[in-house]
């Protein structure tokens, strides 16, 4: 559990949280229907190739439920798979594993796709020097899940708040008046908290050309076409961090990381990661 983003109160509340929200007041289905002494043997497995993301919470919301499950994890995080391969195996009181299945199939599912896709993106641009980043464009109250994910799909992580790094934008652009007038305002702000020094955004190249005169530590390309991709890794690389964005997809990321640039930042593994499909196959019942 310890690899988990998570301390351990706000795990505790999340599985609380995530119960509570699906079970309400009881699963009166179950409790109609099932004898309480009824047992289950059942496995965990891949319906289609995965990286696995969430084991250790679909293990804390079972045991939750029911501490006393028989719960053997196969397959853990970061670990890719196969289609038809059994991820965990559990027996215990039927009752509960039907009560908790649900719960513990959709965080396993929604982060183990966010982790699937990112390793495709990481795959994409392995034959290059360029590495992926993730971004902010994650479901409120899920960040640091989804960041866990990304890291085991093999992206690095951007800014996990806005209080990790100074990332000048359009917007502040516009309001300040000019890409140096920006700059010079974050140089005169406390930002030693910043992992990324100062960031700007750059739709032109004359922005970039602005930026890097007026002492930015890294250009965010914005939207840019190859040929100026091409041309800004030649005016300034090893003198500025470039990162490319905006509009990246599995069919351009390669593209986009021959160019020379060092880094990619692709908002859609955690805006747009379809959930995997992992089931819960029951094998026996006493």
């Amino acid at each position: 559990m310890s690899d988990l983003p998570l301390f351990k109160e706000e795990l505790r509340q999340f599985v609380k949280n995530a119960l509570d929200e699906d079970i309400g007041r009881g699963d009166i289905t179950t409790l109609a229907t099932i004898p309480t002494h009824l047992r289950l043997s059942a496995a965990m497995n891949s319906r289609e190739n995965l990286v696995v993301a969430g084991m250790p919470l679909a293990v804390e919301i079972l045991k939750t439920v029911d501490s006393s499950l028989q719960i053997e994890v196969l397959a853990g995080d970061g670990l890719e798979v196969t289609s038809g391969n059994t991820l965990m195996r559990l027996e215990g009181n039927a009752q509960k594993i039907l009560t908790a299945e649900r719960t513990a199939l959709n965080i396993l599912q929604h982060l183990s796709g966010i982790a699937t896709l990112t390793r495709q993106y990481v795959k994409a641009i392995s034959h290059t020097d360029c590495k992926l980043l993730d971004t902010r464009k994650t479901l409120p109250l899920y960040r640091k899940l989804a960041k866990y994910a990304t890291r085991l799909g093999g992206a690095m992580n951007h800014r996990m708040r806005l209080d990790d790094g100074v990332l000048i934008k359009d917007n502040h652009i516009a309001r300040v008046g000019s890409v140096k007038a920006a700059i010079d305002a974050a140089k005169a702000f406390d930002i030693s908290a910043s992992r990324i020094g100062i960031t700007v955004e750059c739709d032109t190249l004359d922005q970039a050309a602005e930026a890097v005169e007026a002492g930015a530590d890294r250009l965010l390309l914005d939207n840019m076409t190859l040929d100026q991709l091409r041309e800004a890794v030649s005016r300034y690389k090893g003198q500025v961090e470039l990162e490319a964005s905006g509009g990246v997809t599995l069919e351009t990321i390669s593209a986009i990381a021959e160019t020379g640039v060092d880094y990619i930042s692709v908002g859609r593994i955690t805006q747009s990661a379809p959930a995997v499909d992992i089931g819960l196959d029951y094998l026996s019942e006493s």
